[in-house]
């Protein structure tokens, strides 16, 4: 049980396109320095940016569920299934890889601003899958606000996402000087990554994090955190299982 920050020199870093596309990780590849290697089901977390436009050439991947989640800008997919689909600023692409397929990837700006996050289900059965990509806008998910706090979900109750892996993820963003409480279910970590502002996450003690901060939330009993803004605060929500019931092969 516990609460610890990897400020961005704990994360790794990446680029693509000479240098078009750059991203910090969270959770990186094995070998790219990220403190964090995996959480669970979560293996890779990037958070891209591109002043311009960055495109990525077709690639292969594997049984594993990948989500790219906008913040600004636009996303380009075209895949091997014949796919050609474009998202915007809210929007969000999953790919459940199956037993193969190849895409391409092109973000479009000006600052586009994006995340690509990557999910291990149980690979004995989900290489046995075909292989599916869907599309989502910014309407198709659910948002609540109270008293300056926004909470919107990308996956979970309400959202249309349906992955194997056992994931949740939330968009939160607070007005300053604002409080929300988040429960963590015993044998669950909540992964968050601050994309605007500053505050603190509250277990019995205050853990005070920054802007482009990663935070890890541990639970081995079930476990109320306290999140507080202390000024106008963007943060981005992953709960997983803080272990798999099966053997990965990430991480």
């Amino acid at each position: 049980m516990g609460i610890t920050i990897y400020p961005p020199d704990q994360q790794a870093v990446g680029s693509f396109d000479g240098g078009k596309i750059t991203e910090q990780k969270p959770i990186g590849f094995s070998g790219e320095g990220s403190a964090v290697k995996r959480i669970g089901p979560l293996f890779y977390w990037a958070w891209a940016h591109a002043d311009r436009e960055g495109y990525i050439p077709l690639h292969p991947h594997q049984a594993f569920e990948i989500i790219t989640y906008m913040i600004n800008g636009q996303a380009e997919h075209g895949d091997t299934l014949g796919t050609k689909s474009i998202i915007g600023a809210g929007g969000a692409q999953v790919m459940q890889t199956g037993s193969g397929v190849s895409h391409e990837e092109r973000f479009i700006g000006p600052n586009m601003e994006g995340f690509q996050i990557w999910f291990e289900p149980f690979i004995k059965e989900s290489i046995k899958k075909s292989p599916v990509y869907h599309q989502y806008n910014a309407t198709d998910f659910p948002a609540v606000e109270d008293n300056g706090v926004q909470i919107k979900t990308i996956i979970g109750e309400g959202s249309p996402i349906d992955l194997t892996a056992d994931v949740q993820m939330w968009d939160i963003q607070m007005d300053s000087h604002r409080v929300y409480e988040h429960t963590v279910p015993e044998g669950y970590s909540l992964a968050s990554l601050v994309l605007r502002g500053d505050g603190r996450w509250i277990e019995e003690d205050a853990a005070e994090f920054q802007e482009k901060d990663f935070i890890v939330l541990e639970a081995e009993s079930e476990q109320t955190f306290e999140l507080q803004s202390s000024a106008k605060l963007r943060i981005l929500l992953i709960q997983v299982p803080t272990k798999t019931a099966f053997d990965t092969l990430h991480g």
